[in-house]
């Protein structure tokens, strides 16, 4: 079990371009505002501090569309027995079994599950509660190809298809906050919520303890964060369990 109903799951984001983990102000390649050149390291640390979770993401196949079960593999073998859940670059049922059989325990997909409107039940059906769907959101529409393209998907319709797919969980990005300490956007994270009806993964501009509460609060299950703890601006022992307000 990764999840306990009295707390707010606390999921450290190790994000992988060019060998380094870096964190990408909304999601844009060219504004780097925090960078470790040792990814393993950083997820030996996270995992170490009492991380139930680690979310991996390879930029570079985010942007690409091609995954590397290699990374996957290692970052894997790295923490153990620290489950990892795999985001970037998945564009078929093949990737996602692929990251899946490099040892990761969860998939992250975004892009392909919104390809064609049987996309959703696919993945649905071939992975149930090893898929996680990102709703990548920008200006209130859901974003791909590695949140440079925008579609014109409403957030709370991407949502509605998800339920209707019987998706288990859900990754809710406020890409005009990632990166940036900002705070989250907890009227994006209500409205998904309650739409949503089942678990909800947050992100995006999570910078303090009051920020978790407020997540909390939302009805979110986890919160996926990133600069803040890099940047020590949480400390790793949140990584322990936060309980719920």
């Amino acid at each position: 079990m990764l999840v306990r109903e009295d707390r707010l799951l606390i999921i450290p984001a190790v994000d992988v371009l060019e060998g380094e983990a870096v964190r990408l102000e909304r999601g844009a390649f060219d504004l780097v505002v925090t960078r470790r050149s040792d990814p393993l390291a950083l997820a030996r640390e996270l995992a170490a501090s009492g991380a139930e979770l680690i979310h991996l993401v390879d930029l570079g196949a985010a942007r690409s569309g091609r995954i590397d079960t290699k990374l996957v593999g290692t970052v894997v073998a790295a923490v153990e027995p620290v489950a990892v859940q795999a985001a970037g670059g998945i564009r078929s049922l093949a990737d996602a079994e692929a990251l899946l059989g490099a040892g990761a325990r969860r998939v992250v997909v975004g892009t392909a599950a919104f390809a064609d409107d049987g996309a959703l039940e696919r993945y649905a059906s071939a992975f149930g509660e090893q898929l996680v769907v990102a709703i990548d959101v920008r200006e209130g529409a859901v974003a791909v190809d590695g949140w440079e393209r925008s579609t014109t998907l409403d957030v709370l319709d991407a949502v509605e298809r998800c339920r209707a797919a019987d998706v288990r969980r859900i990754a809710c990005t406020a890409i005009e906050r990632d990166g940036t300490l900002a705070g989250p956007d907890i009227d994006l994270l209500e409205r998904v919520c309650a739409r949503a009806r089942i678990p909800v993964l947050a992100a995006g501009g999570i910078r303090s303890p009051e920020d978790l509460e407020a997540v909390a609060a939302a009805g979110c299950e986890g919160a996926i964060v990133g600069r803040a703890l890099l940047e020590g601006r949480l400390p790793l022992s949140v990584l322990a369990g936060r309980q719920r307000p």
